[in-house]
């Protein structure tokens, strides 16, 4: 089954596999299931075609996939133009949270020559 772009797996049950669109999580999905009436252990194989209508309408109201990734990329593009805190730390690609970089966040910013750590001693060469 396809919603909005998304494939959704057959074989998993419908709490779950409405997980696979951008912007839907285990909460929303239970809702959209409940509104829908249509049980949380169902699988899409399963549903007949009232119940894929009923729920295809009941995700569409939400912001999902594209607009919601446009949305928060607009957000973020805002932050950088007003060169608020948050916007500065996007632009030099650090943790924009508050989390330390110290010792964490490698993965995060830029590439400085090192990606790990041993333990800071040089390895002498054994003869």
């Amino acid at each position: 089954m396809r919603i909005i772009g998304a494939n959704i797996p057959d074989n998993k049950r419908l709490e779950v596999a409405l997980t696979y669109i951008f912007g839907i999580g285990k909460t929303k999905a239970r809702d959209i299931l409940h509104k829908a009436k249509i049980p949380l252990s169902k699988k899409a194989s399963e549903l007949s075609t009232d119940e894929t209508s009923a729920m295809r309408k009941l995700v569409e109201k939400n912001r999902i996939e594209g607009d919601l990734r446009r949305e928060i990329a607009s957000n973020i593009k805002r932050l950088k133009e007003i060169k608020c805190y948050r916007g500065t730390r996007h632009i030099k690609r650090l943790p924009v949270r508050g989390q330390r970089t110290s010792t964490n966040s490698r993965t995060v910013r830029p590439y400085r020559g090192r990606l790990t750590m041993g333990s800071g001693k040089r390895k002498m060469d054994k003869k």
